[in-house]
């Protein structure tokens, strides 16, 4: 009997970089325990009107409830407006996580096409722009924060946003020209000129995807970072507002009576580390995945 042969398989056989990161990610132990942490605070946040007990702004008895401890009725206790402690934390990570979500999506579409534009075009417009990006960076961002906010007497949550976004794009750019650096010399750029693709289908469509895994690298760093900004914002009265919760505005209400009304700091700032220390480990692990060099032997 003639032995029939396997049929070829059709596609390509390797999988894609992607997917394969997504494996070593899943392997992570550390990574998964962030992961599942970080989508647990993240459907609280979403179900915060659901399962919150209360309203986060309703006074629930300034006489009877103001400032009492954790408690069966009241799991995190009341602040010194007889709030809900527990409600103005889950509505508080809404505030949080939305703020931080969306200024660094803001930051990364600047400064990926701010940095990848440098790159490619090079020489005279390299150097002025990287040289604007150079003078920005020599201002710490707090301080360009702080005197960006205090031009408004109050800020409204859109134009916070706006704000933090718009102040935290320099040093991804940096990084993504510097990778657009290095791939323009590339066979596979000199071939796509010869083929006659055009300045902006070779940006899109062949040197940007290249430099996706270190922005979103840093993205990820960036919602950390972000988290800790608009909460020091709050903190300082610069950020969000009362009556809208915020986990810096939580624990400025407790600061000043921390050693009577632990409680109203104590669980939006623990709120704040355990997030800020999960996309933190999910940061490192996504770099160490997304780049194998980086990954120790064995």
């Amino acid at each position: 009997m003639t032995a029939v042969a396997a049929p070829l398989p059709i596609g390509p056989t390797e999988e894609g970089p992607w997917r394969d990161a997504l494996r070593r990610l899943a392997r992570h132990r550390p990574a998964r325990i962030a992961l599942a942490l970080l989508g647990l605070i993240s459907l609280v946040a979403l179900l915060a009107p659901v399962l919150a007990p209360y309203e986060p702004g309703v006074y629930l008895g300034l006489d009877a409830l103001s400032a009492r401890p954790p408690s069966a009725a009241h799991p995190f206790g009341t602040d010194a407006n007889s709030r809900d402690v527990l409600s103005r934390v889950l509505h508080g990570a809404r505030i949080s996580l939305a703020i931080s979500l969306l200024a660094v999506t803001i930051a990364a579409t600047i400064g990926t096409l701010y940095g990848a534009i440098a790159g490619y075009c090079g020489g005279v417009v390299d150097s002025v722009m990287m040289r604007i990006v150079d003078a920005m960076l020599a201002v710490p961002r707090v301080l360009l924060l702080i005197a960006v906010v205090t031009l408004w007497n109050s800020v409204g949550m859109n134009v916070l946003i706006l704000v933090i976004g718009l102040t935290g794009w320099f040093g991804v750019s940096r990084l993504v020209r510097a990778q657009v650096l290095s791939i323009r010399e590339r066979e596979f750029i000199d071939a796509a000129r010869a083929l006659g693709a055009s300045h902006r289908r070779i940006l899109f469509r062949h040197v940007l995807p290249h430099v996706m895994s270190p922005v979103l690298v840093a993205a990820t760093l960036g919602i950390g970072n972000v988290i800790v900004i608009e909460a020091g914002l709050s903190f300082l009265g610069m950020g969000v507002q009362p009556p809208d919760p915020s986990w810096g505005n939580m624990i400025r209400d407790g600061a000043e009576r921390i050693d009577s009304e632990w409680w109203v700091s104590l669980f939006p700032g623990m709120a704040l580390v355990v997030t800020v220390l999960a996309v933190n480990v999910v940061a490192d692990a996504l770099r160490d995945t997304l780049d194998p060099r980086q990954l120790p032997p064995g």
